[in-house]
């Protein structure tokens, strides 16, 4: 089981985490297995670890818009940091940064229970802040390595993308005979690679375990990427060139500040 530390424990009952989720702290988070389990369709408990690293990053760095590859008890979270984002910078973000979707989580994943479950325990006041798109799940290729890809995602321009789905069962198709819905296959998407090119400077990934996904992508990746995280399975990519205009480095002075870029010490 992922492990409940002291500081996990502070941030949650602090900021209301617990309450706000209708889960005590001290219930047990899910279970970490080794291998994909394709019979399981209930969606898991809470992870409080991963949830406070999510909330406590979206706030630190101000995020705007995020882009959540997966969905779960995380979608409910980031969309609280996001509003606490709102409360606290709403007002200078959309007086003084072009963000179209401030303040939004779009969320693509391509499992209708999964993603109704998600949406459905978000309470009113929050949920206008998540916009949930299904997607179907494909076989492909990407500079000729054999991956997979959502057929659709949501039209955005995110500082911020969370890379936790799909399941390696959930692609159709095959390319050559080869699909990872076998159960000794990775999860390898390789939706972010399409997306780079429209990235902005200050752009953070966050690849939630996936090390072999995490590995794809940081081999093909073109752009100036700081990169940390292959020893704890959590791993970070933050988008590291120079500013793409006045717009792109107001975003960045405001929500990374004017010593950015900083060392990725997570």
């Amino acid at each position: 089981m992922s492990q409940i530390d002291q500081a996990t424990r502070e941030y949650v009952e602090s900021n209301g985490l617990d309450a706000l989720l209708g889960m005590p702290v001290a219930a047990a988070t899910r279970t970490i297995y080794e291998s994909v389990d394709t019979s399981v369709t209930a969606p898991y408990p809470p992870d409080w670890p991963d949830l406070v690293r999510l909330h406590r990053t979206i706030r630190e760095r101000r995020v705007t818009t995020i882009l959540e590859f997966g969905c779960g008890w995380s979608t409910f979270v980031m969309a609280d940091a996001l509003r606490r984002n709102e409360d606290d910078h709403g007002t200078y973000v959309r007086t003084n940064l072009r963000r179209s979707n401030p303040f939004e989580v779009h969320v693509v994943d391509d499992m209708t229970v999964y993603l109704d479950a998600a949406v459905a325990r978000i309470p009113a006041d929050l949920r206008n802040r998540v916009h949930p798109k299904f997607s179907a799940v494909e076989m492909t290729t990407f500079a000729g390595r054999i991956c997979t890809q959502y057929v659709s995602i949501p039209n955005v321009a995110p500082d911020f993308i969370y890379l936790d789905g799909p399941s390696q069962a959930s692609a159709s198709g095959d390319v050559q005979g080869i699909s990872t819905r076998h159960p000794d296959r990775l999860p390898m998407s390789c939706d972010i690679l399409r997306l780079e090119p429209f990235l902005l400077p200050g752009t953070l990934v966050l690849v939630d375990g996936r090390t072999a996904n995490a590995r794809f992508l940081k081999s093909h990746f073109y752009r100036e990427w700081a990169y940390q995280g292959e020893e704890s399975d959590v791993h970070w990519f933050e988008l590291r060139e120079a500013p793409l205009g006045r717009y792109n480095r107001a975003q960045i002075d405001y929500c990374l500040g004017d010593g950015w870029p900083t060392p990725l010490s997570r």
